[in-house]
């Protein structure tokens, strides 16, 4: 049996079930790449060759450290789903966060959630890519100077239509 071909069930399911996106995975750009201390990363593209990140970690990641991940991993993320059947749940998280520290206040804007926001429990995450930066994925190395090495040479810029 393969695999590959399991890994891409599971995430089409984990996608629908914990995300309410419907999607199906046509190809896998990186699969199970390093992405941190306890976190992989897959990239792969739908039937609609738009390209997604799905990381699994087994620590409890925040919104914060998923987009870092992004940004470190050489990509540009568009959209990040929050789980299905929340679709306020980085702003309801984050209110409430916010609302502990400063219990006073009744006028919040979303300037003030957004340092809140960072903080969010996000784990696993899924993501939509806007643009691959530099035509490179890069995957987390310990070894390495920078600490991250090419892991996929991808050329991707999502085109927004109307």
């Amino acid at each position: 049996m393969n695999n590959d071909f399991f890994d891409d069930a599971a995430i089409e399911q984990i996608a629908k079930d914990r995300f309410g996106v419907s999607l199906e995975v046509s190809t896998v750009v990186a699969r199970r790449i390093d992405c941190g201390q306890a976190a992989l990363a897959t990239f792969f593209l739908s039937a609609k060759k738009q390209l997604y990140c799905y990381i699994e970690g087994s620590s409890q990641l925040t919104l914060g450290d998923i987009r870092k991940m992004a940004v470190r991993m050489g990509v540009r993320p568009e959209i990040f789903f929050p789980p299905k059947g929340q679709p306020q749940y980085f702003e309801e998280i984050a209110r409430d966060m916010f609302v502990k520290v400063y219990p006073g206040r009744r006028d919040i804007s979303q300037d003030d959630l957004r340092f809140y926001r960072t903080l969010v429990p996000y784990c696993p995450a899924l993501f939509l890519v806007e643009e691959v930066k530099n035509g490179t994925i890069y995957c987390a190395d310990h070894d390495a100077s920078s600490g991250w090495r090419p892991a996929a040479k991808f050329v991707y810029r999502r085109l927004r239509t109307s």
